[in-house]
């Protein structure tokens, strides 16, 4: 049995590298990290070849499961920063999407020193990610077409100005927010002091898209506090859009939208702020007489 196994495992370890790396291009990124790299030396060499790395996508490992507190540790965030400087040196310049989250600046300083062919970034839900390196990726990675910062909170609208005017094809932005109206999803996951960092900049970082990014087909802004003033400079700076996603952006009316909105031509869908916060959430004394309230969103969903 055991020389069966020697022979098997001699087998596999013969496989020419062209072979290795078309078993390899087959397999799920979770796979290939999860075993193909152990099973030997030339395994894991073929698994280093630059053209299985064009594409880093962990988004599936984070979509199946429900988020765990873990993920906001320090020590799992070392661990992502690994895997990207890993695929980094391994792909030079084959790299050209990454999906991930939690990573930080220190992994995403090597991404704009070497991947300058890179065209998406998906860097979701990263507290250690400011605007050191948004700004490295926005001077050393000029054919960005898509990029989600959502849930980063220490990036400003300085490094989406700078994105905007030196990403040129940029035609996808997400710049979602935790939903700051009801925390509570949150609550014993994300920790406190980061949920109360929620940016208040809505119009500053409006006012960045609108004047630098006038190709963006689609925008998530979920939760953003921007005004009426902000999504009017944005309508008029992004008369490409397509898609607008204002889910939870609390400042806006049903007018307002209308309104701004009017000019887009191409405008194919919109997420309105259309939602029921429970009473439990909000306090009168704090966002004034509830009826007024009401009002203002202007909307038969919202109950108390």
């Amino acid at each position: 049995m055991e020389r069966d196994e020697e022979e098997t495992g001699s087998e596999w370890a013969e496989l020419t590298r062209e072979c290795l790396i078309n078993i390899l291009s087959r397999l799920t990124t979770e796979d290939q990290w999860r075993g193909t790299m152990l099973v030997c030396k030339s395994w894991f060499s073929a698994f280093k070849e630059p053209s299985l790395h064009s594409v880093f996508n962990l988004d599936p490992y984070f979509d199946s499961p429900p988020e765990l507190p873990r993920w906001w540790s320090l020590e799992f965030e070392n661990k992502i920063d690994s895997m990207l400087r890993s695929v980094v040196q391994w792909s030079h310049v084959f790299l050209t999407e990454i999906r991930i989250r939690h990573c930080s600046d220190r992994s995403l300083a090597l991404v704009a020193e070497r991947c300058p062919n890179l065209e998406v970034l998906s860097i979701r839900s990263c507290p250690r990610v400011t605007d050191d390196s948004i700004s490295r990726i926005a001077l050393r990675c000029p054919k960005l077409r898509e990029l989600d910062i959502s849930y980063c909170y220490d990036i400003t609208h300085e490094s989406l100005a700078l994105i905007g005017r030196n990403c040129p094809n940029l035609k996808v932005l997400k710049r979602n927010l935790m939903n700051w109206l009801d925390p509570s999803q949150h609550l014993g996951i994300v920790p406190n002091d980061y949920l109360n960092e929620c940016p208040q900049d809505g119009d500053a970082e409006a006012a960045a898209i609108a004047n630098s990014m006038p190709h963006l087909e689609w925008l998530e802004i979920r939760f953003s506090k921007l005004s009426a003033k902000g999504l009017n400079s944005i309508c008029q700076g992004c008369p490409n859009l397509e898609f607008l996603d204002l889910s939870g952006c609390a400042n806006l009316t049903s007018r307002d939208i209308a309104n701004a909105t009017s000019s887009l031509a191409n405008l194919k869908d919109i997420k309105k702020p259309n939602f029921y916060i429970p009473r439990s959430v909000f306090h009168t004394e704090r966002y004034g007489h509830w009826r007024l309230y009401d009002e203002r969103f202007q909307t038969d969903v919202f109950r108390i």
